[in-house]
């Protein structure tokens, strides 16, 4: 039994995300909801858009792990950038940590108005899966 992640021919290839993911019946689904740059008090750690991508991904590992799973679980990132924060420092911070084992995982990522946390340039939330 195996997490499969698929690169469908007639789409395009990137080593940065896949397409499409199956997860076999027996597995055990696990959600993070979205994850700021923010420390244990909740505030934003920094005003600079590649520290809070790097909070943001801890963030959301200490969630992964509080449920049993790893970075490499994640089925999909979703990734939301504020304003005109750089996307290209945000990306680059955490890139590495995002791509996992094997097959990349799913991407979604969008520019958005604002975030709920005030002063947040980014907020990362994932799927996850496990095996038995």
């Amino acid at each position: 039994m195996q997490i499969t992640r698929i690169q469908p021919a007639g789409l395009v290839v990137s080593p940065a995300f896949s397409h499409v993911a199956v997860v076999p019946p027996g597995a055990t689904t696990i959600y993070v909801g979205g994850q700021n740059g923010v420390g244990v008090d909740g505030a934003v750690v920094s005003t600079d858009v590649a520290e809070q991508a790097r909070r943001a991904l801890d963030n959301a590992r200490i969630a992964l792990e509080a449920a049993g799973a790893t970075l490499g679980d994640v089925i999909q990132w979703s990734v939301l950038i504020a304003g005109d924060a750089d996307i290209g420092a945000a990306y680059g911070a955490i890139a590495p940590q995002l791509a996992g084992p094997g097959a990349p995982p799913l991407v979604t990522a969008a520019r958005v108005v604002g975030l709920g946390v005030p002063g947040a340039l980014i907020e990362i939330s994932a799927v996850a899966a496990t095996l038995p």
